[in-house]
């Protein structure tokens, strides 16, 4: 089942396209990853996702129902984490989630456990009484995810919510994020660190002037750009290797040797580096160290768009 489907979805400012006829799906149980640089109009598509804007053409639907005729239900099915802090420093972090939470009709005892639920679930169920303004950075930003949580969303968009907190934070989110995935809830990502990209998301689609030019998981993402990999193998020394066998081997394109360290070049749907290294071995080479280097994500990216995420 999709949670959310955008059909030809559409926004200008002025002369200005800022979304292109945009289509996209998210299945159920998803953590889809939305990449664009600055500018992309991935920010623009997000608002009119959740509401916040109009679009000049398209629809989006929720669960099968469009957003804009049936703005209530949209609204309990869809959970926002914004990039920035959407919290009140000068409320307790339990009046702040009992706020928000009363936005969605959360009211009375259900209001409370789902409150507490949500302080526990990040990591702040002793923080009750205190206040966000003396709260670390990483501290915000999960008090920013239980608001958005409490109600129990379908649908969670998280809108760069590591940006600016220490390593040790950003690993907590990141865990959260997979958990969340686990209770049931399909989760948006966007982030400008392509690393949490590669470790979480299960799809990802790329965005560029306003229109998806990839999609697909990480390693069709990767094929659209090379169907290859380079294997670097440094030797104590190269004089006993036969390069003809080594292009022997199934799945080796080319083969070439700079002093004591040997690049290969091969098909990446071939799983052959136990045959290359076999080889080695019987031939009497000592192996030094050894690379296997397959394109990134951030690699795709800089391809496809000729710029890097952060631009």
């Amino acid at each position: 089942m999709n949670v959310l489907e955008i059909k030809n979805l559409t926004k200008k400012f002025g002369d200005f396209v800022a979304v292109d006829n945009m289509s996209l799906s998210i299945e159920e149980g998803e953590i889809f990853g939305l990449l664009g640089a600055n500018g992309a109009g991935k920010s623009t598509t997000i608002n009119m996702i959740s509401g916040l804007l109009r679009s000049n053409e398209g629809e989006v639907l929720i669960l099968g129902k469009n957003t804009a005729a049936f703005r209530k239900h949209a609204k309990m099915n869809i959970g926002i984490v914004p990039q920035d802090l959407a919290i009140y420093e000068d409320l307790t972090a339990y009046e702040n989630m009992k706020f928000f939470a009363g936005l969605y009709g959360l009211r009375g005892s259900l209001l409370h456990e789902r409150v507490e639920e949500a302080l526990q679930f990040v990591g702040l169920g002793d923080k009750h009484k205190s206040f966000p303004k003396n709260f670390s950075g990483g501290m915000k930003r999960r008090l920013n995810i239980a608001c958005a949580i409490a109600h129990r969303p379908k649908l969670i968009i998280m809108d760069e919510p590591t940006v600016g907190i220490d390593p040790h934070s950003r690993n907590y989110i990141l865990q959260s994020v997979k958990k969340l995935n686990d209770m049931g809830s399909t989760i948006i990502y966007t982030s400008h660190y392509m690393e949490e990209v590669e470790e979480i998301c299960t799809r990802i689609a790329i965005v560029d002037h306003g229109k998806v030019i990839a999609e697909g998981a990480k390693e069709q993402l990767k094929a659209i750009i090379t169907d290859t990999k380079d294997i670097w193998i440094t030797v104590k020394s190269a004089g006993n290797v036969d390069l003809g066998k080594l292009k022997e081997i199934r799945g080796v394109e080319t083969v070439s040797v700079e002093e004591n360290t040997m690049k290969i070049n091969s098909d990446t749907g071939v799983s052959n580096l136990n045959q290359i290294i076999e080889y080695l071995m019987t031939s009497g080479v000592e192996i030094r160290s050894l690379e296997e280097k397959a394109p990134n994500l951030e690699t795709v990216f800089l391809t496809l768009t000729g710029r890097n995420l952060r631009d």
